[in-house]
């Protein structure tokens, strides 16, 4: 590999599985020292028999004590922090404002922002003191293909993703000179374990699980292309190196240019 990330010292929140676990690995292999935040217990147990070097801190990554606790181990493994990633995320499966009771609608709102947005602000309060005293440090976020346009996923979804873009202007705004904050905004995801929102009912419901997904999203991007995890999490650590040092407030769209509208037709044989 290139060794873009040599030295760095990065904590991934929510690691356990798709888009954070690729990070993981990608950032490991480009020579960052990664500490990592995951809620589910099986997911840091596979963590742990798989990357026995890699701290693990067991939490829910919408609380302050997970957060606190998971950069007190990497700051306490590798003597500092230079990188946040956060991809914590739910799903709400499409569902409108008609779709939903109004009876649940306090407690699905609550559920979604407290998870995609409420998550992002606990992580990075958490790291800003290590952050601060690091050379070059760089915060990335999670948004979504769904951050930009409607139909990516339901109201809920679509306007915590939102959410998530106003975090990196925000944050970056803030932050600078001594920090920068990016996004990526992955399109429609092969291999993650993004489930639904528990309070709607639909927290067994893996968007993976969906019917010819692999053709389904190959056939409404331009590019005609399935990304994994794998593909996203080069964004990532283009975000995180010292290459991109010029570049903050931003975000890259590994979503197959589907932000350019459907596909054109194909010359037939």
């Amino acid at each position: 590999m290139t060794g873009w990330l040599d030295g760095k010292r990065a904590l991934v929140v929510g690691a356990g599985s798709g888009i954070g676990r690729a990070v993981v690995d990608a950032f490991r292999s480009e020579g960052a020292q990664v500490a990592v935040l995951e809620r589910d217990h099986d997911k840091c147990e596979a963590l742990r028999a798989a990357l026995p070097e890699v701290p693990v801190t067991e939490g829910d990554a919408s609380t302050r004590d997970a957060n606190d606790r998971a950069v007190a181990s990497a700051v306490a493994a590798f003597g500092g922090l230079d990188t946040l990633v956060n991809c914590v995320g739910v799903f709400d499966f499409y569902r409108g404002i008609g779709d939903i009771d109004a009876d649940h609608l306090d407690q699905a709102f609550d559920e979604m922002f407290r998870t995609n947005v409420l998550s992002h602000l606990h992580s990075v309060k958490a790291a800003l003191p290590a952050l601060r005293t690091g050379n070059g440090s760089s915060i990335v976020l999670t948004e979504s293909a769904s951050s930009y346009y409607a139909g990516r996923g339901g109201v809920l979804y679509v306007a915590s993703k939102f959410a998530v873009r106003g975090l990196v202007t925000t944050l970056a705004h803030e932050l600078a000179p001594h920090i920068r904050v990016n996004g990526v905004a992955p399109g429609g995801t092969l291999n993650t374990d993004l489930r639904g929102l528990d309070s709607l009912g639909l927290d067994t419901i893996r968007l993976n699980d969906t019917p010819n997904r692999a053709q389904d999203l190959a056939a409404r991007t331009p590019l005609q292309v399935a990304l994994s995890g794998e593909d996203h999490a080069w964004s990532f650590v283009f975000l995180a190196s010292d290459r991109s040092r010029g570049i903050t407030a931003t975000s890259t769209h590994p979503d197959g240019g589907s932000g350019m509208g459907a596909p054109k037709p194909q010359p037939r044989n």
